[in-house]
């Protein structure tokens, strides 16, 4: 195929697993019931390592009760995130059938198989190596969860891990739409995950005073946009979506969900941590976005904001949004998902794509919970409450997704 950079791609099949529920359609549920994901942490080494935060918002359903065994044993809980995701993406595209060199896997993660380097880094320590699991290094490569579906479906035309801190399954997204669009493939499997709430991240986090530390009511941390937030709430899980051309997609008599439009990708090169203050680097990646879709600033009817609930984030995003859109930013709606989800890291923006897919195809964009009393620094349209009702017609979303080295990154999704 050759390549093709107005080719139309489509969304036929969504994965999750999330802490919210075990698929696409149980956290999708949850979110419109407003539902929390954040739960005190049942694990001993909490209290072991005296950790300042003793809640995180958890995978809601164990791999171990939808894998093999042998399959937990042998993938880093990043990769099985991947696998069950993925699998229930396939199986709701319809499986469809597609030549394997034109079958693609674009898989993100921020940190990758943090479980598997801690755990056998002990093993090392106090067992010696020849106790350390010969399989340590595959499962602990961010690479790994792209292998592993990729090994799953048989996919050949190519297995890409984008490793881009938060941001990092929002570009897989925007990498597979360029495959497609480029030639290289006609179905990509692509998302993110993350496996993170492990000790030393949630240490390391808390550090840096990035974390709530509301451990007395873990469901009501997740505060964006309210002038009581003080930090995020990891969380963890998967986010994946099928992709095809429009061609392939509709030649096989497939469901399409919705279009991904385009991406829209910039760098700040301020600071490793914090986003730029006046939002100049976010803005233009959702400029480039809404532009590179053929769509203006007036045809954007609801943005899924990547809002962590931190009190400098939120406000930079905001600029960012007013920036980007100037007028036209007034009365658009805005959705603040991780104040059910938790902040899912590489995962965050793939997750939250999927959300704004099904908000899209539903007509219906989600509210955002635990907004209590709005920071009046934040000016935007912020859905909360009751979710909001979108227009008939064409229309168009878009999703931001940001990350620690100044990574901007926005996707937008059309009606179909």
């Amino acid at each position: 195929m050759t390549p093709n950079p107005e080719r139309r791609v489509v969304v036929t099949g969504l994965g999750a697993t999330t802490p919210l529920g075990g698929t696409a359609t149980e956290t999708w549920d949850a979110i419109l019931a407003g539902r929390s994901g954040a739960r005190t942490m049942p694990y001993d080494w909490v209290a072991q390592y005296e950790l300042p935060v003793t809640f995180a918002a958890t995978i809601k359903t164990p791999p171990e009760e939808v894998l093999a065994k042998v399959e937990v044993r042998r993938l880093d809980p990043s990769a099985q995130y991947a696998l069950i995701a993925s699998r229930e993406a396939w199986a709701d595209a319809g499986s469809p059938e597609v030549d394997p060199e034109r079958l693609g896997v674009a898989m993100g993660s921020g940190i990758g198989g943090v479980w598997t380097l801690l755990s056998q880094w002990d093993t090392l320590k106090e067992k010696g190596p020849r106790r350390v699991f010969p399989l340590a290094v595959p499962m602990l490569m961010p690479n790994g969860p792209a292998a592993a579906v990729s090994l799953e479906l048989g996919a050949r035309a190519g297995a890409h891990t984008p490793v881009s801190a938060c941001a990092s399954g929002a570009e897989a997204m925007g990498f597979a739409l360029e495959m497609i669009r480029s030639g290289r493939a006609d179905v990509v499997v692509a998302g993110g995950t993350e496996a993170a709430v492990h000790a030393l991240p949630i240490a390391g986090f808390a550090a840096m005073q990035a974390l709530s530390t509301r451990n007395d009511d873990p469901e009501r941390a997740s505060r964006p946009y309210d002038t009581g937030r003080d930090g995020f709430v990891l969380g963890e899980g998967a986010g994946v979506i099928v992709l095809e051309s429009e061609e392939h997609a509709k030649a096989r008599g497939a469901r399409i969900y919705a279009e991904l439009g385009s991406v829209g990708m910039s760098a700040d090169a301020h600071h490793i941590a914090a986003p730029e203050p006046n939002g100049a680097g976010a803005s233009r990646a959702m400029r480039e976005a809404v532009e590179r879709a053929g769509l203006s600033p007036k045809d954007i009817v609801h943005i899924n904001a990547h809002a962590t609930s931190t009190p400098v984030g939120d406000v930079a995003e905001s600029n960012a949004i007013r920036r980007a859109f100037g007028d036209d930013a007034d009365g658009m709606p805005v959705s603040a998902t991780k104040s059910m989800t938790g902040h899912l890291l590489g995962a965050a923006g793939a997750l939250e794509n999927v959300l704004t897919i099904l908000a899209v195809h539903h007509r219906l964009a989600p509210a955002t919970i635990n907004l209590d009393d709005f920071d009046p620094e934040i000016q935007l349209d912020v859905i909360h409450g009751e979710h909001r009702k979108l227009p008939q017609g064409d229309i168009a979303a878009l999703n931001n997704s940001f990350g620690f080295g100044g990574h901007n990154v926005a996707l937008t999704v059309k009606s179909i």
